[in-house]
């Protein structure tokens, strides 16, 4: 499934000129090389571009970032290898750096093993080939001496650029035309490249489209997987003997042909540099897109699902109408189309890539619908709220939320990443890891003092909701529920709101600190306890009366006595208990500063 979709990807992006054609690559180019018509160096040209990025204080920081420029198809194979229109200094000049000091020598003989290979490949290709720039550039290659160039002071005004930096050549004057667009080097590589295409004689039925191809021996590497090695990572290959069956070596044992290997390779590595397509979570990069290219579901899907900030009030305006629609039956083909614009029929996919020592793995893939995806995330949202106030939480806010804070280190399992993502794209239930990471959570960051947040408590009702008892769990505080776990948790908040006031709010330390989780777990043991101490707080507070009456209402309605323990499900009961019932307080506070403020307009 994955190396088709790419495939049919690759296709709609060519057809829309957003990938390279075959035989291409693209290269990050800093600096231009500029030759006389003899073959020296006259100048070295910045052809960085400058970036701004926004900072969080309102400023804005530049910095100087290589430009991408098409280039004859880079190399793949280990060890020495130069390229046509070469772009490494290594390869070009044959020169190290070393503390500020270009040098020829190295104890491998790399640098001249790496010069003399793009020299004699390059020689080679220019043969007949004749133009200033050309000329230009075959002479540097004649005359050019590694051991007599050591104190260039062209190379050496770079510094420490030197080596990281790729280069391309134009002639003087002339820094528009660069050598690897000139018409007669291009035309002569496109036909070298068709003829060793020509060359593997493999051939088999393709395992993608049935057809009868040449099968691609190796795979292009891919780039931008977090993790990954800096030269790329393969998705398919092949390197031990046990790999080979029916003495088929290498990639020859996928059945993929050359094809279908250039364009999977080409359209993931799109993907993958492009922003709008890709974010991390943990250690696994998720990519995903739209197979109709479709701009408009790919921005939806990355501001309601994975969080994207630059459109929050887009999107929450979305999510609004989205369940309004539902609510009301409205989500619909026709209502997709005409008021978001969107193809509710486009397959739309989702992909988890976590490289490994050697290829990438292939975490999760999922493809569906995109009318019933985002049909799947509007419910997911709608799961998550606490409050009546809507606000979309994204991936990566849950990914903070039940890893500990203390740990700079520590990651998600990748296998509750991948459930996670199955539950909200195929509404199924949520995965109970889930639940149990965020309560393990709540009672062990004991220093947070936003530790039962409305994130966390939105995870919990959102897995009880949807895994054991739907509708059970409201969005506000909920005095109906007679649930023991529940009521339980109102009592703690009122305790521990009774022991602030009290103490006129100037405690450091809380029964929430002390007892929170002991009392989520065996309230009949804890319980006892806090009553006996709330007498002593009563008599402190302005309003014992409201206190008395809230306790006795909790009470009475507990049947007379308090849970000796509570399972997983119930503990997450008892924290949503606890944070509507201490939420409500500041709602009641507010409700009265605002008539207060009301009466005083009046008067006025």
């Amino acid at each position: 499934m994955l190396i088709n979709a790419l495939c049919e990807y690759y296709d709609i992006l060519a057809k829309a000129g957003k990938v390279l054609p075959d035989g291409y690559s693209s290269v990050k180019i800093h600096f231009l090389v500029s030759l006389t018509d003899d073959g020296r160096i006259d100048s070295i040209i910045d052809y960085r571009m400058v970036e701004e990025l926004p900072m969080g204080n309102g400023k804005v920081k530049t910095r100087q970032i290589p430009r991408d420029i098409v280039m004859p198809q880079r190399t793949e194979k280990p060890g020495i290898d130069a390229n046509i229109a070469e772009h490494r200094p290594l390869y070009l000049f044959g020169l190290n750096l070393e503390k500020d000091k270009l040098t020829a020598e190295d104890n491998t003989g790399k640098a001249q093993k790496s010069h003399e290979a793009l020299k004699s490949k390059n020689l080679e290709f220019l043969e007949g080939l004749d133009s200033p720039l050309i000329n230009a550039y075959r002479k540097f290659l004649q005359n050019w001496c590694p051991d007599d160039e050591t104190g260039n002071e062209h190379l050496l005004r770079l510094g420490k650029d030197y080596g990281k930096s790729g280069f391309a050549f134009c002639l003087s004057g002339y820094p528009e035309k660069m050598l690897q667009d000139d018409s007669q080097i291009r035309e002569k590589w496109e036909q070298q490249y068709q003829g060793c295409e020509q060359q593997n004689d493999k051939s088999a039925q393709s395992a993608v489209s049935g057809e009868h191809a040449v099968i691609a021996r190796i795979h292009n590497k891919i780039k931008g997987v977090y993790g990954g090695l800096a030269t790329g990572t393969v998705l398919i290959g092949y390197n031990n003997p046990s790999e080979s069956s029916y003495c088929k070596e290498q990639s020859y044992n996928s059945n993929i042909s050359e094809s279908e290997m250039k364009k999977y390779t080409e359209a993931l590595n799109y993907l993958l540099g492009n922003p709008k397509h890709k974010i991390l979570l943990d250690d696994i990069t998720v990519i995903f897109w739209a197979a109709n290219a479709d701009e408009n579901c790919e921005d939806a899907v990355m501001a309601m699902l994975l969080g994207n900030s630059d459109s929050a009030g887009q999107t929450e305006d979305m999510l609004r109408e989205l369940l309004n629609d539902a609510c009301q039956g409205k989500i619909t083909s026709a209502r997709l189309e005409s008021s978001y614009g969107i193809d509710s029929n486009t397959d739309f996919y989702i992909l988890g890539l976590k490289p490994n020592s050697s290829r990438l793995a292939v975490k999760f893939i999922y493809r569906k619908r995109y009318a019933d995806i985002l049909w799947n995330i509007a419910r997911f949202q709608e799961d998550m709220q606490i409050s009546r106030e809507l606000h979309p939480v994204s991936l990566d806010r849950i990914r903070k939320e039940i890893k500990s804070p203390k740990s700079k280190t520590e990651t998600i399992n990748p296998e509750l990443f991948s459930k996670l993502f199955e539950s909200i794209l195929y509404g199924r239930k949520y995965p109970m890891a889930l639940l149990e990471n965020v309560i393990r959570r709540i009672k062990t960051d004991t220093d947070r003092l936003d530790r039962i947040n409305e994130i966390r408590a939105g995870i919990i009702k959102a897995c009880i909701n949807r895994n054991y008892e739907k509708e059970e769990i409201k969005m506000a505080l909920d005095k109906e529920n007679y649930g023991q776990a529940y009521l339980c948790g109102r009592l703690f908040a009122v305790l521990e709101k009774l022991q602030q006031d009290a103490s006129g709010n100037s405690l450091n330390r809380t029964i929430k600190d002390a007892y929170f989780a002991s009392a989520s777990s065996k309230p009949a043991m804890v319980f006892p306890k806090l009553i006996k101490l709330a007498q002593n707080h009563l008599n402190k507070v302005k309003s014992p009366v409201f206190y008395n009456k809230l306790i006795g209402e909790i009470i009475n309605q507990l049947n007379g006595e308090f849970p000796d323990t509570l399972m997983l499900v119930d503990q997450g009961k008892f924290i949503i208990g606890y944070y509507q019932q201490y939420q409500s307080f500041f709602e009641k506070n507010e409700a009265s500063n605002k008539n207060v403020t009301e009466e005083d307009e009046d008067g006025n």
